[in-house]
């Protein structure tokens, strides 16, 4: 892959990742059954680009399969609070709560690796909390506008533990093997509480989880890992802060979220701390089983 190709990859894995959003909501089954459905189509993609990149016999030890099993935890936990967002207060604010997940990464890096914050950390910080003040219209505990963006900041907070865990941990697992069996435990876990409510899950909805699970997970996961290949990791993550751009793009065409000012203000800045950490290289990369959502 060389260069040119690399940026295709990363970009196109920045729409899919977009896409989660809205093929969330495209569902109507229960955020549980959709989280569950995304990590069961992802694991039988991720096993197959395992098999087509060689790295189906790079398995995890078993001392190294704690962690793993705790990032699915994590994993799963930040699916299912980020669908739940969806599902309460649309594509839009789910997308760009969701994005405080910075923030989050440069306070709890300080405070569990006892890295010390500079005055641009905590301008990143306080860039994110403004701009959440600014996404929801008011900030009333009932309204579904403040539930759904509380879900998603709480999205934002797993995903940032969850990129913690594999700095601390996941260095020496293979990125398609760890995505993998994050996914493996999420489907574990799940399997007993989404069973009884498959039966009742419309046609149309399967096709929507195949397409989270194969494209928005197995497909961006790999044009991602690809890439890294050619691209420095802060290059990529400054594609990806795109992200929510795409997500809130495409929900405005398909199902009129139509924006307001004062929310573009609020995710402008969101957007703007996120570059600001991709550029200085301070917050721990994605990691590999995840795509924003």
């Amino acid at each position: 892959m060389n260069h040119r190709n690399a940026l295709l990859a990363v970009h196109l894995g920045a729409f899919l990742f977009g896409l989660t959003g809205v093929l969330g909501k495209l569902a109507h089954s229960s955020p549980l059954l959709i989280t569950f459905g995304r990590a069961l189509f992802a694991v039988a993609a991720l096993t197959l680009f395992a098999r087509l990149a060689g790295a189906g016999d790079r398995r995890p030890t078993p001392r190294q399969l704690v962690p793993l099993c705790l990032g699915g935890l994590l994993l799963g936990s930040h699916w299912l609070t980020f669908f739940l967002a969806v599902k309460v207060a649309g594509v839009a604010i789910a997308t760009l709560g969701f994005a405080s997940f910075p923030a989050f990464t440069l306070l709890l890096e300080g405070l569990l690796f006892r890295e010390r914050l500079h005055r641009q950390e905590y301008l990143v910080v306080g860039l994110v909390c403004l701009g959440l003040a600014l996404v929801t219209p008011h900030f009333e505990l009932g309204s579904q506008a403040t539930l759904g963006l509380l879900w998603a900041v709480l999205s934002g907070l797993l995903f940032a533990l969850l990129s913690l865990l594999n700095r601390a941990s996941a260095g020496a697992v293979d990125a398609v093997q760890a995505a993998l069996w994050q996914n493996l435990t999420i489907t574990a876990c799940l399997a007993a509480f989404a069973w009884p409510q498959l039966p009742a899950v419309p046609a149309l909805d399967w096709l929507w989880i195949l397409l989270l699970g194969v494209l928005c997970t197995g497909l961006a996961h790999s044009l991602f890992v690809a890439s890294l290949k050619v691209l420095k990791a802060r290059s990529t993550s400054v594609i990806l802060a795109l992200e929510p751009v795409y997500g809130i793009a495409i929900a405005w065409l398909l199902f009129h979220e139509q924006p307001t000012l004062r929310m573009l203000a609020g995710g402008a800045l969101i957007l703007l701390a996120s570059l600001l950490v991709a550029r200085h290289g301070k917050a721990a990369p994605r990691p590999a089983s995840v795509g924003p959502e």
